[in-house]
């Protein structure tokens, strides 16, 4: 809201009274006329009926109605009166006229009554007629009026009475005060800013001088003085103080300016040393995860295929010692990664109608195992239900809150169902477990990065403090609210609300995580591309492990080769950095066109841009991030084969 200036205050406080004043008079004047108006026409009113009455008694009395009509007539010619009517002394119509037509009398009364109908604007006004008081010869009349020693009731006149011209009356006075009200206060607005020229005029020019100083115009000072001094203002003196100030403060901002400059460069200089030392720490953490993703994702298949060969049982168990502490590595760098790509809101959503039956039977399959191991029941109830989501987010959501259920549950067990919820508008995914629980004042500190409930020791079997940071940024993202109970040493419910979807029948399953039975990979001919010889060795010794027949190339002119030689491979698995600055999407593109054969393929790399896995979505690619777990590579690669199986079959 703008604030007055000095003039506006000074206008505002010579013209309130005015104002005041003139609106107090207006009321009160318009007020009086329209009490005057209303009596006259009150009394108008009643006069009118009362004479009706009074000029229907001798027709009443003789049941004359030609007579009772022309009455009727007669007083249509009053102003405003709209209707008139004359009922016998049983309730019977004996005249009527007017334009508003004949009501029905529902109360035959011998007092006086007025009705305004406030839709219509028009008074009612009904009116008693009684026989006069004059004494007849005839006993027999006599003894019948005066039975109770009450005047007898001829009949009952109504009029009905418009109150047009009386609204029309006020309204014109209502203008008549405004108006002069209007000029009034138009009056005093011009008399006011008169007298106040004489007293604003001093206290504006200092006004003026003031916003020019503080706009840095310090030699505005000397100009207004000397004008003063030229007009006598009486305000010289303080004005004289302001140029000093001024010129104070005209030296104090030069000094500031000088040292303002050197600061600057000074942080400019700053900021150049930490916009480089950003770039370069951009850049080492960037080589490093990637130099870092490259061996650890050789060490897990090789260990993979060092576990597939036959020990002794102290041998086996140095691999299953070493399985675990790759796998911990692999779940920090995963988690790593997936608190990265939701920070730099480079995850896809893809929502689309999926059935949760795959979902949970998926599940089931996946950690029955770990529940089992630990001596837990994981029950997981069956659901026929569809909801609108992602299959791969809300499969790690699950994924992520069972196992961290199953992590902090030491007896009884986990519970995951799907409850309906709004008419069946939408469902409750909720995941129960009865363990250790979370007490109240960590509710909101759990969903944070590296938080832990009774893990002060960073046990690594616990795991590592992220799943419940991922759970809560995807579930954000793809707008499902997430609400968490919890007791403590009672266990915790976490509650997801899905929208519920239509079911769709669809030739492939919307359950992206159902795997096909069988193995299906044995006797595949498949086509490699890694030009790091340490991985290439130990991708294809898993590969050749699982019955795979593996092609290996380091680059697009190796897998030219083996190309030309005849070899048509089923499948293609490419890294994405390649020799001679080439990546593995040109190099599938490049293959597909020499082959004329949509050939399933994927990337691996570990590099973890955001650009990167634009890049693959919009090449139809799928992309794994180094260290890739041999059971994933597995389950991809069933399912690119099974699906183009059922592309072939199509066709």
């Amino acid at each position: 809201m703008r604030r007055l200036d000095i003039r506006e205050r000074m206008l505002l406080a010579a013209l309130l009274p005015v104002v005041m004043v003139s609106v107090l008079l207006a009321v009160v004047f318009l007020m009086a006329r329209f009490d005057d108006i209303q009596e006259a026409y009150q009394q108008r009113t009643r006069s009118v009926v009362r004479q009706v009455a009074l000029a229907s008694e001798y027709g009443l009395f003789s049941a004359n109605q030609t007579q009772l009509q022309t009455v009727v007539h007669g007083a249509l010619r009053e102003p405003d009166v709209r209707s008139a009517a004359v009922y016998g002394a049983n309730g019977q119509l004996l005249a009527s006229a007017g334009e508003d037509g004949v009501e029905i009398v529902k109360a035959f009364g011998a007092q006086e009554t007025q009705v305004f109908d406030a839709r219509r604007r028009l008074d009612i006004l009904s009116q008693p007629v009684f026989a006069s008081g004059i004494k007849l010869d005839d006993l027999y009349e006599e003894a019948a009026s005066q039975a109770d020693g009450l005047p007898t009731q001829l009949g009952l006149v109504v009029v009905k009475i418009s109150r047009q011209s009386v609204d029309v009356s006020k309204q014109n006075m209502l203008i008549l005060g405004s108006f002069i009200s209007l000029l009034g206060l138009i009056f005093g607005m011009v008399l006011a800013a008169k007298l106040s020229q004489g007293v604003i005029r001093p206290i504006l020019r200092m006004t003026h001088l003031i916003e020019r100083i503080g706009r840095g115009d310090f030699a505005a000072a000397a100009e207004v003085r000397n004008e003063a001094v030229a007009q006598g203002d009486p305000l010289r003196e303080l004005q004289e103080n302001l140029r000093q100030m001024a010129e104070r403060l005209g030296h104090a901002r030069e000094d500031l300016e000088q040292q303002v400059a050197v600061a600057t460069q000074a942080l400019r200089v700053k900021k150049e040393e930490a916009e480089h030392a950003t770039q370069a720490k951009s850049r080492f953490l960037a080589a490093a995860s990637h130099d870092l993703r490259q061996p650890t994702h050789a060490l897990g298949m090789f260990i993979t295929r060092l576990a597939q060969l036959p020990h002794d049982e102290q041998t086996r168990g140095l691999i299953v010692n070493l399985e675990s502490s790759v796998r911990a590595m692999q779940n920090l760098l995963d988690g790593l990664l997936d608190i990265s790509r939701l920070e730099a809101q480079a995850v896809q959503v893809k929502l689309e109608s999926l059935a949760m039956s795959g979902l949970l039977t998926q599940l089931q399959t996946d950690l029955g195992q770990t529940a089992q191991e630990k001596g837990l029941r994981l029950r997981i109830r069956p659901s026929s239900v569809w909801v609108t989501s992602d299959a791969v987010l809300l499969y790690r959501i699950l994924l992520n809150l069972v196992s961290n259920a199953l992590r902090y549950t030491e007896q009884g067990g986990v519970l995951v169902a799907c409850r309906p919820m709004d008419d069946g508008k939408k469902v409750q995914l909720q995941v129960w477990d009865s363990g250790i629980g979370i007490a109240a004042e960590h509710q909101s500190e759990v969903f944070k990065e590296f938080f832990q409930v009774g893990n002060k020791g960073r046990e690594r079997n616990k795991g590592l403090g992220l799943g419940l940071s991922i759970v809560k940024r995807t579930s954000e993202l793809l707008g499902h609210p997430m609400v968490l109970d919890s007791r403590t040493g009672r266990g915790t419910r976490f509650t997801l609300i899905l929208p519920l979807a239509q079911p769709k029948q669809k030739y492939l399953d919307t359950l992206a995580f159902e795997r096909p039975q069988g193995d299906g990979l044995a006797g595949v001919v498949m086509l490699v591309i890694e030009d790091d010889p340490l991985v290439r060795t130990a991708l294809v010794c898993l590969l050749e492990g699982w019955g795979i027949k593996v092609h290996d190339a380091r680059g697009m002119h190796d897998a030219q080769q083996w190309i030309e030689n005849g070899l048509k491979p089923a499948l293609i698995l490419s890294d994405y950095r390649l020799l001679d600055e080439q990546n593995g999407i040109e190099v599938v593109q490049q293959l597909r066109r020499i082959l004329d054969s949509d050939i399933p393929a994927c990337l691996m790399s570990g590099d973890t841009d955001a650009a990167l896995m634009s890049a693959a979505q919009a090449a139809g690619l799928t992309l794994l991030h180094k260290p890739v777990r041999p059971a994933k590579l597995r389950s991809l690669l069933r399912r690119l084969l099974s699906h183009q199986l059922i592309d072939e079959d199509l066709r």
